[in-house]
């Protein structure tokens, strides 16, 4: 019963080996005798060129008429290290002021309206530097300044609603 199983086990590693031989070979000849090469199927997946060095995408934007780079992020912070006046003079706003070493404009910033880390309301937005409902208040209608008329009301962002 051992040489059997011993036999048996012969048998299945000679077949195993000659399958991975078998698979392995360069060439293979079909029924007409002609001999093709075996292709990498992964080469054909990547176009030519592909590993060539290029900049990022977004270090390649263009400004929206695609001439020149696009304009800085106005979002982005400068470091203004407690000075004001570095803020105020990179740009026309006069509400730009230095918050925690950055840039920041307390007229539209919902985590510094009107004053340094004076945070809105989830359901709140910082419209000239106060925090208001654009769903309920009249002067603030769905947008910042944006009026309902006169004897009006706002209703879920819009005047005179239902």
């Amino acid at each position: 019963m051992a040489q059997f199983f011993k036999l048996l086990v012969t048998i299945a590693l000679t077949f195993a080996i000659t399958t991975a031989i078998i698979t392995t070979t360069a060439t293979r000849t079909n029924p007409t005798t002609e001999t093709f090469a075996l292709k990498d199927p992964f080469k054909d997946l990547t176009p030519p060129g592909a590993f060539k060095i290029r900049p990022s995408r977004f270090l390649a934007q263009k400004d929206e008429q695609g001439q020149g780079p696009k304009a800085r992020n106005p979002n982005a912070a400068d470091s203004c290290n407690k000075d004001s006046e570095i803020c105020r003079s990179s740009g026309a706003n006069s509400t730009m002021t230095c918050c925690n070493n950055k840039c920041m404009d307390l007229s539209t910033d919902n985590k510094n309206c009107g004053a340094c880390n004076k945070k809105c309301k989830y359901s709140e937005t910082c419209c000239g530097g106060q925090c208001v409902d654009l769903s309920f208040s009249k002067h603030h209608c769905g947008k910042c300044n944006q009026l309902c008329q006169k004897g009006g009301f706002c209703l879920y962002g819009l005047c005179d609603y239902a």
